[in-house]
């Protein structure tokens, strides 16, 4: 089921590389094609068609999900470097004496016979949800763009950037997930071909 999964998320990322003849623009694109990533080498990039009839409503929902995904996968494909350099929390990560450094790395640290405790599952699970419910959205609905968490607490001394060093800061944030989004798929991919786990530095040839 997971390798399924994978790949079919991996036919549907490819698709975007997929060449397609676009239908001619309509107003509600060309309102788009100037918004933050549509920059080189790509411009404006929309091979599915998501943007056709949307409003600039629809696009700031689009955008808001890309972004949040693209934090979280830095944060997994981060996540995967620490540990596959052999980096852990030290201790333990239940009573009964499991450390941290014993648990495997990637999807083998959730399934499998040496993942973690399925009460330790549940519990990063009920994390998540807190934080996607009650945490990490525009609580206070005063956001200056899609993605903006600040909530009038963590500001870390964005207003004093003048609004080109915003923008393009934004524009790092997004194009570093969109290379996220990629590269914990592509992990991903590898961990379930037999006898390849994982490429690049980590990879361990026997």
């Amino acid at each position: 089921m997971m390798k399924l999964a994978i790949i079919s998320a991996l036919v549907a990322s490819t698709a975007a590389f997929a060449p397609s003849v676009l239908p001619k623009a309509t107003t509600s694109l060309n309102a788009f094609e100037a918004e933050l990533g549509a920059q080189e080498p790509l411009g404006f990039y929309d091979p599915l068609g998501l943007l056709n009839t949307a409003d600039q409503a629809k696009f700031d929902r689009l955008r808001y999900v890309e972004v949040k995904h693209g934090r979280i996968a830095m944060l997994a494909f981060v996540g995967n470097l620490v540990t596959r350099a052999g980096l852990h929390l030290p201790g333990n990560i239940d009573l009964s004496g499991t450390s941290f450094d014993s648990i495997p790395d990637g999807y083998a640290a959730i399934s499998g016979p040496d993942a973690i405790p399925q009460e330790g599952l549940g519990q990063l699970v009920a994390l998540v949800g807190i934080l996607e419910l009650f945490v990490m959205k525009d609580v206070t609905g005063n956001a200056e763009f899609p993605g903006d968490f600040r909530n009038g607490a963590l500001d870390f001394g964005w207003d004093t950037f003048g609004p080109k060093t915003q923008l393009r800061k934004r524009g790092i944030e997004l194009n570093n997930g969109r290379a996220a989004m990629l590269g914990i798929l592509g992990l991903m991919m590898h961990e379930q071909i037999e006898g390849n786990p994982v490429v690049g530095l980590f990879l361990n040839y026997n």
